[in-house]
């Protein structure tokens, strides 16, 4: 058996590619059974986020071909798209890339934290569909434990560094006086809320958090002293929007073309600064074309994540050397595992 771990990333694919391949959280559950019931495939999980999807799996490695051809079949990708993105790590790099992936070092934004819990859902998901067996486990929970010690013992995390931060960043370019301006949410999960409190920081005039859930919305507008609505009033208040910032698991587009045309004649030309920071798209990507739109992707904050990436180089460095070690004493303990039954049979016989 070994551990196989096998995936794309905003290293190797576009946000596009990465958003149609993607799977949604309702979907994972079943699509972890179908991923177990592989021939040779002994433990599963899978990670999808909207800058990467993998999955982890204990496998016979005569099988690993069919694990890409799993993925595309479950995405319905024609054959020979797929593979060109895909990358797989064996073994130790299955291992290192795990606890690099937990660390926030293999992120977009280097060193941020969001990638830590949904590495935790997605181990969560997996123990709850049954999927997990004793190696995965404890890589998970290793790579849980050795995240954790990266940012107590090295400055990765010091630094406010991540999407929604560089997004506020890009804003910031815009409007010189953000007090005199309205901002829509769309969507209520920990990227909103994260871009929700960086607004609130700059002093932002108003804020309007719109969600599929409106309990959700209203939760988050009490915390943040925001207006909640939900997704189907989202034309009634576009036009007052001068900043656009959506968010969501949703399948399709949200905002449309036509949808925003109307608002910016509603606004008289004024111009709408709008960041998209779902996979897959939650704003029509034709929304460009529009003279006095401005739309920016989780793609197109790379420029601005990369000159805050500075101060995070060196801790960086010395979180790949502790990672290493760790690696290694994983590595140990799956030979460790490989050599038990040997053992016990030369005790026995002994």
């Amino acid at each position: 058996m070994s551990l196989i771990t096998l995936g794309l990333s905003h290293h190797s694919a576009s946000v596009e590619t990465r958003g149609r391949l993607a799977f949604t959280d309702a979907e994972l559950p079943q699509a972890l059974t179908r991923l177990r019931g592989l021939p040779g495939v002994c433990e599963a999980a899978i990670l999808s986020t909207c800058n990467r999807t993998e999955i982890f799996t204990v496998a016979e490695p005569e099988h690993e071909s069919r694990l890409a051809e799993w993925r595309r079949r479950e995405r319905q990708a024609e054959a020979g798209v797929l593979e060109k993105h895909l990358y797989v790590h064996r073994d130790l790099s299955s291992v290192l890339h795990s606890l690099r992936v937990a660390s926030g070092l293999d992120s977009m934004v280097v060193g941020e934290p969001q990638i830590l819990g949904q590495m935790k859902q997605a181990y969560a998901v997996a123990t709850e569909s049954r999927t997990l067996g004793p190696v995965l486990t404890r890589l998970f929970q290793h790579s849980f434990a050795v995240a954790k010690r990266v940012r107590t013992d090295t400055e990765i995390g010091a630094h406010p560094v991540s999407a929604a931060y560089a997004a506020v960043q890009i804003a910031k370019r815009i409007f010189t006086d953000f007090s005199r301006q309205t901002a829509l949410l769309i969507g209520a999960g920990e990227t909103i809320r994260l871009f929700a409190r960086h607004l609130r920081g700059q002093g932002i005039g108003r804020m309007i958090i719109a969600n599929r859930s409106i309990e959700n919305a209203q939760s988050l507008a009490r915390e943040l002293g925001a207006f909640a609505c939900s997704l189907d009033d989202i034309p009634s208040h576009l036009a007052d929007a001068d900043l656009v910032v959506s968010s969501t698991a949703a399948r399709g587009y949200l905002i449309g073309r036509p949808q925003m045309e109307l608002a910016l004649s509603r606004r008289r030309r004024k111009p709408v600064f709008l960041i998209d920071l779902a996979v897959p798209a939650d704003l029509d990507p034709k929304i460009r074309e529009l003279e006095d739109c401005y739309l920016y992707t989780v793609d197109d904050l790379r420029a601005v994540i990369a000159e805050n990436l500075k101060a995070r180089e060196t801790a960086a460095q010395q979180a790949e050397a502790m990672l290493e070690e760790h690696a290694r004493e994983f590595s140990r303990w799956l030979e460790s595992r490989d050599a038990a039954p040997t053992i016990r049979a030369l005790r026995q016989q002994a």
